[in-house]
């Protein structure tokens, strides 16, 4: 009985000391994580500020163009007043910022409020080329490096434009979605500057706007897009293998029971078995479940993003 008590007190002796040293390794990978978060969200910003600044000052503002949102409004205020638009920029997003603040929390306001500021420093000092007088270039290319800004802030955890915070609140307040807020928003702003700087004006606007939003999609949802497939078939075993050791992805496997379809009517058990490839992999994943059984079931969906996982791969390997 002694030498278990013994060998009871040993390990309890040790094992604030093993606790201890598993929580000083937990914090540190915590710390470093932490760190490696701010770098990245601060690439991001950095990368946003810099960008949305030579979409603004390389075509928009010598031009005198606008585009939608907040942004769109502080330049047709530059356009038919005498402010210019580094503090207008600062002003009109002030109020958005606070409710950011209530509604997102302090690490997002505060990223945000620093990176609007950093725009409008920018955009006020920053001797940007003027890259072209070409209308339609301005509205692409200024559109798309404005977007290409927001989208990069965006993923660095802030906004450079406040729309979408405002678009968030009232969808939690009301019906609407996030996209029939930002629509009706962005009308009311393309029929002001209708009005007060003409229909071709705004035309060209909307143009920009349908270019920015474009661009920043691409930023957020990835280069690749990804589908998420469901095959139900009579063969799934078969299935599976030919994705792991033929396609090299990976799997993930649903029991479940036949009900009717081709065969007729039927109650035996049946695996399911969900994956997720890039769009380059479709038509060859098609192809592989039409020579294993012709009568699988394949249904799919699109996916903007993954994380982690069997998917990550890049599209000249996707072709051998």
């Amino acid at each position: 009985m002694y030498p278990i008590l013994i060998n009871m007190l040993k390990k309890s002796e040790l094992t604030p000391k093993t606790i201890s040293q598993y929580q000083k390794a937990k914090n540190f990978h915590r710390r470093r994580q932490v760190c490696r978060n701010i770098i990245q969200d601060s690439i991001f910003m950095v990368l946003g500020v810099l960008t949305a600044g030579f979409g603004l000052k390389g075509f928009l503002l010598p031009n005198n163009f606008i585009d939608g949102g907040v942004t769109g409004i502080s330049l047709l205020i530059a356009e038919v007043t005498v402010l210019t638009l580094p503090p207008l920029l600062i002003i009109i997003n002030a109020p958005f910022i606070i409710l950011g603040y209530f509604q997102m929390g302090k690490a997002f306001a505060f990223k945000s409020a620093l990176a609007i500021c950093g725009l409008a420093l920018v955009v006020a000092v920053f001797p940007y080329p003027i890259i072209t007088h070409d209308k339609l270039l301005i509205a692409a290319f200024g559109g798309f490096f404005l977007g290409l800004g927001i989208g990069f802030a965006m993923r660095g955890g802030a906004v450079l434009d406040g729309t979408e915070v405002l678009a968030i609140y009232l969808t939690r307040q009301s019906s609407l979605s996030v996209g029939d807020v930002i629509l009706g928003f962005n009308i009311a702003i393309f029929s002001v500057a209708a009005y007060l700087l003409g229909i071709e004006t705004a035309l060209y606007a909307i143009l920009t706007y349908f270019t920015a939003s474009k661009a920043l999609d691409f930023i957020l949802e990835g280069i690749e897009e990804y589908t998420g497939v469901t095959i139900i078939s009579h063969r799934s075993e078969e299935v599976r293998r030919m994705i792991i050791h033929t396609l090299r992805r990976g799997v993930t496997i649903y029991s479940g029971k036949s009900g009717f379809g081709k065969r007729g009517e039927g109650h035996a058990e049946i695996d399911i078995i969900y994956t997720v490839v890039t769009r380059l992999e479709v038509s060859r994943l098609q192809q592989e479940i039409e020579v294993i059984d012709p009568l699988a079931f394949v249904v799919m969906s699109s996916i903007k993003d993954t994380k982690g996982g069997m998917i990550k791969k890049r599209a000249h390997k996707l072709l051998h």
